[in-house]
């Protein structure tokens, strides 16, 4: 199985019994064995919001946000990509909540969500915190003043 590449597992893993977390217009979602989440995108303007969300993930994990996945492994000729897993959706979380997450993804590593709704917040038990996913629609601000860069 390790010879295979994990897009050509993805790819099968509906033969191999693993059902779509996501099955909608924009995105397919799965996550797999190892608990790892696998996004293809599609639809409109595909192609874009895949460059964008991959582009912000990594500029989170250079400016050192904890609460949102960390891009595992890249496919952009399929428009599909691996992140670490953020624990389950937070269905029960109130609009104010959330607001307050968004604002504070803001605030402290300048990204705005652009997508700010409540289906875009998740619970970790791992990290014991909210997590912020879907960055497809997000913009990058310049970094706030007094962020202090992890060490590379």
């Amino acid at each position: 199985m390790r010879d295979i590449p994990r897009a050509k597992r993805f790819r099968n893993a509906q033969s191999m019994g693993i059902e779509p977390l996501k099955d909608g217009i924009r995105s397919l979602v799965r996550i797999d064995f190892y608990g790892h989440v696998h996004k293809r995108l599609r639809g409109t303007d595909a192609a874009q919001r895949y460059a964008m969300e991959v582009k912000v993930l990594k500029v989170l994990e250079e400016r050192g946000c904890p609460y949102v996945p960390r891009l595992l492994e890249e496919h952009p000729e399929e428009l599909y990509f691996v992140s670490t897993n953020c624990g389950k959706p937070a269905d029960q979380i109130s609009r104010e909540k959330s607001n307050k997450l968004f604002a504070k993804l803001e605030r402290e590593y300048g990204i705005r969500h652009l997508d700010a709704e409540p289906r875009n917040i998740t619970y970790s038990d791992k990290l014991g915190c909210f997590c912020i996913i879907d960055f497809e629609l997000a913009e990058i601000l310049p970094p706030p003043p007094g962020l202090i860069l992890p060490p590379p």
